[in-house]
């Protein structure tokens, strides 16, 4: 449970902390780092958290308005 929490925090400042990141590349590097923590500290897979954290930060001003 304690792990969760911490997860929970750390997603949360690094995901608002990206949206002040001034473009995609820098928002793409910043989720990839953020996915690979995460996945490593869950025990999952780093690259795929890496992978799917990437495309999370370089996509989120596409697809939702939080880092417009």
């Amino acid at each position: 449970m304690q792990y969760l929490r911490l997860i929970a925090a750390f997603a949360a400042v690094t995901s608002l902390s990206a949206c002040l990141l001034d473009n995609d590349l820098e928002r793409g590097l910043a989720g990839a780092a953020t996915g690979a923590v995460i996945a490593d500290v869950v025990g999952g897979n780093v690259v795929t958290g890496a992978i799917a954290g990437g495309a999370a930060g370089a996509l989120c001003d596409e697809i939702t308005r939080i880092c417009r």
